[in-house]
């Protein structure tokens, strides 16, 4: 049977018209209108809904035991030094790729010494990517990146480090609160090509029921939780 006919008889079992001026076509519009509108809310667990301290640990612990590395700093311009001194600590090379974003251009990277910043997307010679997350998810201990030039999604992928920048303020309790704060970002009916959902370093457990960690990804996932941040 065609996609047509089979259209069809869904149209007929539902009393409508292909050009959608049928009877009862404008109240079934409307309806639908209003469901977007509303975006009720699903049942979210009690884990989504502690108090701001215990959120806040709730996701850095449920990282960590996902062997991410997770710190904590008082401020954006923290953020060049504790990527230096992660590359230190994990004798990885002094060397790194991020994307345009503005929000990580404008941070004091050239105050480092020795540490070199390339811009753009990743490639098969970079060893470490440094992305921004638009939302961090406290339930799952999830980190939410949006694609585009200020974040390649390359970036999450490629170098076998990805070491993720996200505001302690941006850090809500369930993945709907993440998705509420992105639109509030980007606007209305405004959404990336593709938004990555990260909770650790890239792990597989298809073959032989082995964990094999770096899979399809990163080996190693270092996350910043940065105090006072604005968004730009």
């Amino acid at each position: 049977m065609s996609r047509e006919a089979i259209l069809a008889k869904v149209r007929a079992g539902l009393g409508v018209t292909r050009n959608g001026n049928g009877a009862g076509d404008a109240e079934r519009r409307a309806a639908a209108r209003q469901y977007i509108a509303e975006r009720e809310r699903h049942l979210v667990p009690e884990r989504a809904l502690k108090s701001r301290p215990q959120l806040l640990e709730q996701f850095t612990a449920l990282l960590m035991g996902q062997s991410a590395t997770v710190h904590t700093l008082e401020g954006p311009d923290q953020v060049p030094a504790a990527v230096a001194r992660y590359l230190v600590e994990n004798n990885l090379p002094a060397r790194a790729r991020m994307g345009v974003d503005p929000w990580l251009a404008a941070l004091p990277w050239d105050a480092v010494g020795g540490l070199t910043v390339l811009r753009g997307r990743a490639e098969a010679n970079d060893e470490v990517g440094i992305s921004r997350a638009k939302a961090g998810v406290s339930e799952t201990g999830t980190l939410m990146l949006v694609s585009g030039a200020s974040n390649p999604v390359t970036l999450a992928f490629v170098p076998e480090t990805h070491i993720i920048i996200v505001a302690e303020d941006d850090i809500g309790g369930s993945l709907e609160d993440g998705f509420d704060l992105i639109r509030e970002r980007l606007g209305e009916r405004v959404m990336p090509r593709t938004l990555n959902l990260i909770s650790g370093p890239s792990r597989t457990a298809d073959i032989g029921g082995r964990i094999v960690i770096g899979a399809h990804g990163p080996r190693r996932l270092a996350v910043l939780i940065v105090k006072n941040a604005k968004d730009v």
